[in-house]
């Protein structure tokens, strides 16, 4: 196993982030979550914030160096939707979701790589989704905000390389959540009949994945995009 290390991963209490979370902490990590509402999985400590408040994300890091250490990888994972097509798309539901997905997630990667860089060690990953590089009639405002953290990781590749920081993207495609089991069965169906696996992809796939590319194997790796989606999204 890699070395015992501090982790913190945005939005935690649920879906990919409670998977990647859980993960973390199987992995004998110290693990602590942000959540605006809900808890962690078992093992890890909880802490309220809301990215889209930096006076929030400064005291939630502060509680967690304080009772784990400092953050040596972060997990950007807090996001929202606020689906509707771009005629029907008020400004609100635009800036909102990207305060949230992208802002977001400058407001953390900023307040953890101080940390980082008197260390000389981190590792940053962002969870995007592969709708941010295939797009997605009725997600403008998602898929803008998900395809954004690819020059964000790859500028903080070139900023922060040198002091041993990597920063990747994961970009997870169909994904076994309370989200897509709600879906009706033909919709699930016509979804998998695109995916050249055929099949959807289990929240612990895509934590796997991060808790590898945070790993020591994976510390010559920086600012890829690495798809978890079943070989929906290849080549884009």
């Amino acid at each position: 196993m890699s070395e015992s290390r501090t982790v913190l991963v945005t939005g935690g209490n649920r879906g990919i982030g409670f998977a990647i979370a859980s993960e973390f902490v199987a992995q004998g990590h110290r693990v602590a979550v942000t959540a605006r509402s809900g808890e962690g999985p078992e093992g890890s400590l909880t802490v309220r914030a809301d990215v889209t408040d930096s006076a929030s994300i400064d005291a939630a890091f502060s509680i967690v160096e304080a009772e784990l250490g400092p953050i040596e990888v972060l997990v950007a994972n807090a996001g929202v939707t606020r689906d509707t097509l771009l005629l029907r798309m008020t400004e609100e539901d635009f800036e909102t979701v990207v305060d949230t997905n992208l802002t977001g997630a400058f407001r953390v990667v900023k307040r953890a790589s101080k940390g980082m860089l008197k260390a000389r060690f981190g590792r940053i990953v962002l969870i995007s989704s592969v709708v941010g590089l295939y797009g997605s009639a009725g997600q403008v405002n998602y898929a803008a905000s998900k395809a954004a953290l690819v020059g964000f990781a790859r500028s903080i590749t070139r900023e922060l390389g040198a002091r041993n920081i990597t920063a990747n993207v994961i970009a997870p495609g169909f994904i076994e959540t309370d989200m897509t089991a709600e879906l009706p069965e033909a919709q699930q169906a016509e979804y998998k009949a695109n995916i050249p696996l055929a099949r959807f992809a289990t929240p612990q796939e895509v934590a796997r994945v991060v808790t590898w590319i945070a790993g020591d194997d994976a510390g010559y790796i920086s600012g890829a995009v690495i798809p978890v989606d079943g070989g929906l999204g290849m080549g884009h």
